[in-house]
């Protein structure tokens, strides 16, 4: 509670990963984001790509991780202008987490893009909403999966 009554809220931290230590709850945090979003991802495929979350894909990246009282609840992943992974805890959802994410991406780490699958409706309407158009699509993901790709750019202030 605050001095004058009113509960607290836990202030949202935007840090860069700490590294390979933190990765397992980021593959949890993973996990929770894919099993509430991407019902049309293959049981073997999603197993597959957190395989190589830890090994291939967060190396890769330059990973920032969004904690609520010291306790990881979302992360994001950019190499060079491109916004390669962006997740949040299932039951942290609607929170503005992936919103102060996303503004985090982009005005530190310079995101101009990204790739949403298009199965994914809630991504690629969050991505447009926030000022992201489509300006292209690709019929498979990076890896060749029968997952469309819808590429996004973000607009230009007018």
């Amino acid at each position: 509670m605050s001095s004058r009554g009113e509960p607290t809220v836990p202030a949202l931290c935007i840090r860069p990963s700490t590294g390979a230590a933190e990765y397992p709850a980021l593959v949890e945090i993973w996990r929770s984001a894919v099993d509430a979003t991407h019902d049309f991802l293959a049981d073997a495929h999603r197993d597959e790509i957190e395989s190589r979350l830890q090994s291939d894909y967060f190396p890769a990246v330059t990973l920032s991780v969004a904690e609520l009282d010291g306790e990881p609840v979302g992360f994001s992943g950019v190499l060079d202008s491109n916004l390669e992974m962006l997740f949040v805890d299932a039951t942290r959802r609607g929170a503005g987490i992936g919103t102060a994410l996303l503004n985090h991406a982009i005005t530190e780490r310079g995101v101009a893009k990204v790739d949403v699958n298009e199965q994914n409706v809630s991504a690629a309407d969050f991505y447009a909403h926030r000022g992201f158009e489509v300006v292209g699509r690709s019929e498979t993901d990076e890896a060749g999966r029968p997952y469309p790709l819808l590429h996004m750019k973000l607009n230009e202030p007018s």
